[in-house]
């Protein structure tokens, strides 16, 4: 049977994009069938946590050598579209032509397929290979935004995020945040920025039932790449300040990243090795055993000195779903999750004292942390859910005429037949478009007066 839609990620399964895969697994029990499509490999990357069925439906793209030889042979043979063969001389050596190769690639799989929509997570080099199908074979193309690839708009590069936003069909965010900063830099394309939480299997993480009393001190847990925007110095700070006061504790610190070395030094700076623990990467499976026995969960956010930032973080919901209370800053969607006082405690970034303050009144004042997490926990059964934001984002695509009508699917899902309404009087004014216009519309980056050299 055919597929509703394509994904093309940059790279997929990945361990790092967990969520992503929780998105097609439960798309597909709901009764959508995309076709998976991954520009990298990842079949050698470690760890694999990832069914070995998905892997194999997965088509990667051949390594970069390869695909470039199969671009000049099908070129040379006259079986790609004229767009393509005259984006590769116009464009020259710029940084971002493989995503011309990769789009010739791509748009031949999906006319094979019979797909007419591709949808990628991050403004990247997914979306980017979107916005050339749509330009060389006049598919649709749309992108799931979700943090720095949004607030940071990357220099040097073409294709800007201004005009993936001038040109996608639905530019799906994650946080009300991020969509009220999108639709308020880019007002004209406000109407298809639709937000649609990232979505959690519950059923991996305990139910709200508080967890036993900890045998020794109690567990503060942090999860995260050791980066700048997960601000862990000042939970450093704020464990050093709790030792000062007489709080007992332990913390850990589940991640790896290019400032371990740094936070290992401040550890030893502060006299903290016997209760600041640095675990490393760290399993999925380990992590939610881990939250079972968790007092609070503390993740610091901070600004990053480019501006980058999180936007809503994973580890927060997980630690949601496990009742466990968080404690972490006022920042981007941060409190959309964590609302201050009723699933735990806010503070302001880089303010490593005020940290420490909730931290202790959370380790201190058990009944109300277990009040916390179990409004955690039935804040996340609400809102994140993956059976949930799925749903919401089968609606959207749908209702935009992203997604091929399917008969089955309305049996299925009563709710659709109105999304599907929608997506026939999409269809028919888009179909209207006149595709010489478009062709006159060319980009001013492919109205060269003077052609690079060919493919």
């Amino acid at each position: 049977m055919r597929p509703h839609f394509a994904y093309v990620f940059e790279r997929f399964p990945s361990f790092t994009q967990t969520f992503v895969v929780r998105e097609v697994l439960e798309l597909e029990r709901q009764g959508v069938r995309p076709l998976l499509i991954s520009i990298r490999d990842t079949r050698d990357e470690q760890p694999r946590h990832f069914p070995a069925e998905l892997y194999d439906r997965v088509h990667f793209l051949p390594p970069e050598k390869e695909l470039i030889e199969w671009v000049k042979a099908e070129k040379d043979a006259n079986r790609l579209p004229q767009e393509i063969v005259l984006s590769l001389r116009h464009w020259g050596e710029r940084p971002d032509k493989m995503r011309v190769y990769e789009a010739a690639y791509i748009g031949r799989h999906l006319r094979e397929a019979g797909v007419r929509h591709v949808h990628s997570h991050f403004a990247g080099i997914g979306a980017r290979v979107g916005w050339w199908l749509r330009w060389a074979y006049d598919y649709s193309f749309s992108f799931t935004g979700h943090a720095n690839d949004i607030l940071c708009d990357e220099p040097g590069l073409d294709l800007t995020l201004r005009r993936l936003m001038d040109d996608a069909s639905l530019v799906i965010t994650v946080s009300d945040f991020t969509a009220a900063n999108l639709r308020n830099r880019f007002p004209s394309a406000a109407c298809k920025i639709k937000r649609v939480y990232n979505g959690l299997d519950l059923a991996r993480f305990a139910t709200a039932d508080p967890p036993p009393p900890p045998t020794g001190p109690p567990l503060i847990l942090s999860v995260g790449r050791l980066i700048e925007k997960k601000g862990y110095p000042d939970l450093i700070a704020a464990c050093a300040q709790l030792r000062q006061r007489g709080v007992a504790f332990r913390c850990e610190i589940a991640g790896d990243g290019p400032l371990e070395g740094g936070l290992r030094a401040l550890i030893a700076a502060h006299e903290l090795g016997d209760c600041v623990t640095l675990l490393g990467a760290t399993p999925q499976d380990v992590i939610v055993r881990k939250l079972a026995e968790t007092s609070v969960f503390a993740l610091a956010c901070a600004t990053e000195t480019d501006g980058g930032m999180d936007n809503l973080p994973t580890v927060l919901m997980e630690a949601m779903a496990a009742s466990v209370p968080c404690v972490s800053t006022r920042l981007a969607g941060v409190p959309e999750m964590v609302e201050h006082g009723v699933t735990g405690l806010l503070v302001g970034e880089h303010d490593p004292a005020a940290l420490a303050d909730a931290i202790a009144t959370l380790l201190q004042e058990r009944p109300l942390a277990a009040q916390m997490g179990a409004a955690g926990r039935q804040r996340a059964v609400q809102l994140f859910a993956q059976e949930v934001t799925a749903a919401r984002l089968r609606r959207h695509f749908a209702g935009r005429g992203l997604m091929r009508f399917d008969a089955s699917l309305v049996v299925r899902h009563p709710q659709l037949a109105v999304a599907y309404a929608r997506q026939f009087a999409w269809r028919a004014a888009r179909l209207t478009r006149c595709r010489t216009l478009r062709h006159r519309q060319a980009p001013e980056f492919l109205r060269g007066d003077s052609p690079a050299p060919g493919a």
